[in-house]
């Protein structure tokens, strides 16, 4: 009787909207024997154009051409039966796909007896063969969720001169900083590589023909916002023809930075630190082009196919242990399921899902098993304590695989514990211009999330000379939302958006 009610819910909630050559199909994935849903399935029309269902099963479909008797909505995900449904009269909210089982007397047909480390040999072997090409051309949607939440913030003075500086006063600061902040940016783009050069660092473009920015900008938890609010608190609460210099390597701009508090060499590490993670931040605003182009590459080159990737389980296979777990089916092929684990110091482990013909795998799942990278010095301290995700790639109509879908998730801890000093100087006033100085000790420890998606709905070859022709407009700008608005990305196929996005909207607040 439950399920019953959840497929009636499920079933009033998603619904398929056509309009003459458009048509737009939402609905659910889920697994037939105990309704589970099912993320990573794909689903393609007529196997050629298609996107990938959520981490609940969700998906929307945009078709934007008349739908014939002939055209079929295609089901397939590993492990589960492939289902092929009639598009014209697909009205359906939920799809349930079935476990596929392999019976041993399959599994004697493709075993050739190979050993699990014979297995990955091959993997290795054939990975140009599977991976390679020329210049291709991905038609793609790429979504970045970045939240972050401080844990502890805490500023106690110790000594205050100056009358406007002093606990209460502190206190009203930190009410004012956020505990919480969401950033979700989404980039619809074709985004074109010259794959033969590989061994180098691929050449990229990136044409984003439509992107968004969705944020409240009454809450943003950056250096440069932290910096602002302190600035804008400064000038309402001390004289006007007096300037300040703050001494924490946090809140200080550079031309008010006093340099006599950096001279020891740790100190310079420790604003250099503070000042890179200031300035990736800047340029995140003023270069949206090509930071995602950048961010983007670096998700495809993080997979195992690259020689440079941290998750070296196949280049680098004589550090790991590897273990045939099972055999799975995607697509009417067999798949050898194989976990891997580090036999010392490298940082991932996971599962393999490797084509039994080709040696071509299809998906990883890995996860660290240590943190990624710490940094401690002078009160100022971070751990990358998370990084794990999944890729998943398709074979091309050149008979290579393309990336189909990636996901990383990454969480890091970010903490800031040490002394300051502010210190008011006037330069109208006789004799020295030091006139009042405060000094405490400030207390922030933050964490930080972030979840990258890319979904590539189109894998085309494409020749040198129409890489060439393509010429990049640089001064491409996001759309700012302050609201989760469902119009849009109307019209067009995307990763479904979760619960947290669509019920996101900024806090109103009045303007001082």
């Amino acid at each position: 009787m439950k399920q019953f009610y959840i497929l009636l819910f499920i079933c009033l909630t998603f619904s398929v909207f056509s309009t003459r050559a458009q048509t737009q199909i939402h609905a659910k994935v889920l697994d037939s024997t105990n309704l589970e849903p099912i993320s990573f399935a794909t689903i393609s029309f007529n196997n050629t154009s298609g996107v990938i269902s959520n981490d609940i099963g969700q998906f929307q479909l945009q078709i934007n051409t008349p739908i014939s008797e002939q055209d079929s909505l295609i089901f397939s995900c590993l492990g589960y039966e492939s289902k092929h449904i009639a598009a014209k009269t697909f009205q359906d909210s939920i799809v349930v796909l079935k476990p596929k089982s392999i019976e041993l007397n399959e599994v004697m047909l493709f075993n050739k007896n190979y050993t699990v480390d014979e297995i990955i040999e091959k993997v290795e072997d054939n990975l140009d063969k599977n991976y390679g090409g020329t210049f291709q051309k991905s038609k793609l949607f790429f979504r970045e969720t970045y939240g972050s939440t401080i844990l502890r913030k805490s500023v106690k003075i110790k000594t205050s001169t100056i009358p406007e500086f002093n606990q209460e006063l502190t206190d009203s600061i930190l009410s004012d900083i956020p505990l919480n902040s969401y950033h979700y940016t989404e980039i619809l783009g074709e985004f074109y590589k010259n794959k033969s050069e590989a061994k180098k660092d691929t050449v990229i473009k990136l044409n984003i023909l439509k992107a968004s920015e969705l944020y409240d900008k009454n809450n943003e938890m950056t250096f440069e916002a932290y910096e602002k609010k302190l600035n804008a608190i400064v000038k309402k609460h001390v004289k006007r023809d007096s300037y300040f210099k703050i001494k924490s390597g946090w809140f200080g701009t550079k031309e008010d930075v006093d340099s006599s508090f950096f001279q020891d060499e740790s100190n310079k590490k420790s604003e250099a630190f503070l000042e890179a993670e200031k300035k990736k931040e800047e340029d995140k605003k003023k270069n949206f082009l090509k930071y995602r182009k950048y961010v983007i590459n670096s998700m495809e080159r993080s997979s195992f196919v690259s020689e440079e990737a941290s998750l070296n389980c196949i280049h680098k296979s004589n550090r790991y242990e590897f273990e045939l777990l099972d055999y799975s089916f995607l697509n009417d092929q067999y798949v050898y399921k194989i976990a891997f684990k580090p036999k010392r110091s490298e940082d991932y482990k996971g599962i393999l899902y490797i084509n039994t013909e080709d040696f071509a795998v299809i998906r990883v799942d890995f996860k660290n098993v240590k943190s990624l990278k710490t940094f401690k010095l002078l009160g100022v301290s971070l751990d990358v304590y998370q990084r794990e995700g999944s890729f998943i790639y398709a074979k091309n109509k050149t008979g290579n695989y393309s990336l189909k879908y990636a996901e990383i998730e990454t969480a890091n801890k970010t903490g800031i514990d040490r002394p300051f000093k502010i210190i008011e100087k006037n330069k109208h006033v006789k004799g020295r211009r030091k006139q009042n100085e405060l000094s405490g000790d400030i207390n922030f420890i933050a964490k930080n999330y972030s979840k990258r998606e890319l979904v590539a709905f189109e894998n085309e070859t494409i020749t040198a000379a129409e890489f060439n022709a393509y010429k990049e407009k640089a001064d491409v700008k996001p759309i700012y939302l302050p609201a989760y608005d469902p119009e849009f990305w109307k019209g067009y196929n995307i990763i479904e958006p979760n619960k947290a996005i669509k019920e996101f909207k900024s806090i109103i607040t009045e303007k001082n």
